[in-house]
Formats: structure tokens, sequence, C-alpha cells
């Protein structure tokens, strides 16, 4: 191979390589960013994190109670319907410990 023919040839390779890095330069990198919240979901554990954590414990405790007064009055249906809020609200509970804790993003 001739020595043009050799700088031609790395001079293509080269410039494939620069069209293929800028190519994967507009592509998100891993690492290089960070995710943040939308704006709902930030309004959202605004508002919930002015609620006391007493507040989801009492909710879970309020729907077992109450599934057990509609239970002892035969209205079973209902009964296992707001039964079923308890872990619900224990769940909304420690995450809005954790969104108090360790802030939102």
């Amino acid at each position: 191979m001739s020595t043009i023919a050799k700088q031609a040839h790395v001079d293509h390779e080269s410039q494939a390589h620069a069209n293929r890095s800028n190519e994967t330069s507009n592509l998100p990198q891993p690492g290089n960013h960070e995710p943040s919240e939308g704006y709902l979901t930030q309004s959202i554990e605004q508002q919930t994190a002015k609620l006391p954590s007493d507040t989801w414990l009492l909710a879970a405790g309020g729907s077992i109670a109450l599934s057990m007064f509609l239970q002892a009055t035969g209205q079973k249906q209902k009964s296992l319907f707001v039964g079923n809020w308890a872990p619900t609200f224990l769940l909304l509970g420690i995450y809005n410990k954790m969104v108090k804790q360790h802030g939102s993003e």
C-alpha cells in the first residue's frame, strides 16, 4: 500500500471514529445525569410531608377498627374492602417517612 493510500485510510478511519463519537455524545451516558422528580410528585410530597407520621398509623388503625365493626354488623364485603386499606396506609406512612428523612431526590 502506498504512503498516500495509507494516509487516506487513516484519515478515513479517524473521520469514521469522530462521526461515531458525535452520534453517541448526544445519548445519555450512565452516571452523567441525575434523575429529577416531576412537578406533580414534588407537589404531593411537599403537601404530605406536612402531615405528622401518626396520621398514617391512625388511618390504618381506623380502617381496621371500621372493618371489625362492619364484620360484626354482618357487612362482610364492605368489611373486607375497608380492611384492605390498612396496608396501603402503612406503606404510604413509610414512604412519607423516607421522603422526610432523605428528601425527594
